[in-house]
């Protein structure tokens, strides 16, 4: 019983500052489209893609050791390539105006699990800076390697290009209003229920059981004001006719 009660009392609040929720939800909207839309600079993507290629064995099949070698490997080159040794060049050659930190963090190097494909992505405000910067990551990756490490195994599998119709990955106008509804629903319940629970005037006669803990026997109702009576004689019409012959007044 005291679960449907307080079940009841959660509906009721709701529904009393449903107004409030929703105002604050479309306000979180509207300024998170906002800003989506007006205030944030798009971010574009390119990816390049480079191949290791193993040093082949004289045995058919590779041991464990061969294989956590090469493993090994490929994470050497994806630290490599974020180093200050190869991003250095890079803007330089680029002539690009950041420091190699800012330039360290649009560069993002990811490999799959044993696999020799290393994917060089690069996030930058203008497509065709983000394709150049993957692009020339990757070439002087492949020329600095072999007077880093002694070794010529890299080789370019694909370069970064950018596309006709180029769409930004960054900001994400639509999730992030579904994020901002969402957190709206829950400041504006929040809000609720807080204002509900600061308030302790009595309404209604539910209030006066919660709080007494005893039955409501009568309620006193508003009685509007009844207009006051005219004198009815006042209203009738008066007789202005002249009196005739043998009449008299009030006759």
């Amino acid at each position: 019983m005291e679960e449907t009660i307080t079940l009841k009392a959660l509906f009721r609040t709701l529904k009393k500052r449903i107004w409030l929720i929703s105002l604050i939800t479309i306000i979180a909207a509207i300024i998170s489209a906002v800003i989506s839309f007006f205030v944030l600079t798009p971010v574009y993507e390119s990816k390049t893609q480079i191949l290791v290629n193993q040093a082949k064995s004289d045995q058919q099949l590779y041991n464990a050791a061969e294989v956590q070698t090469n493993i090994q490997l490929i994470n050497t080159y994806n630290v490599i390539i974020k180093s200050p040794a190869i991003l250095d060049k890079v803007k330089s050659e680029l002539n690009l105006e950041r420091t190699v930190e800012e330039l360290n963090n649009q560069v993002t190097v990811s490999s799959a699990k044993d696999s020799q494909i290393v994917e060089i992505t690069v996030q930058d405000t203008s497509p065709h800076v983000a394709a150049q910067i993957a692009n020339k990551t990757a070439e002087v990756f492949q020329t600095q390697i072999s007077k880093i490490m002694k070794v010529d195994n890299v080789s370019v599998l694909s370069k970064a290009e950018v596309k006709d119709a180029v769409a930004p990955v960054k900001p994400q106008p639509l999730l992030n209003i579904a994020i901002s509804i969402v957190v709206g629903l829950m400041v504006g319940v929040g809000i609720a229920f807080l204002l509900e629970y600061l308030d302790n005037t009595v309404k209604t006669e539910q209030d006066i059981e919660s709080i007494l803990e005893i039955p409501v026997i009568g309620a006193i109702t508003n009685i509007k004001e009844v207009p006051k009576a005219t004198n009815v004689a006042a209203r009738a019409p008066l007789n202005t006719r002249a009196p005739q012959r043998g009449e008299t007044y009030g006759s």
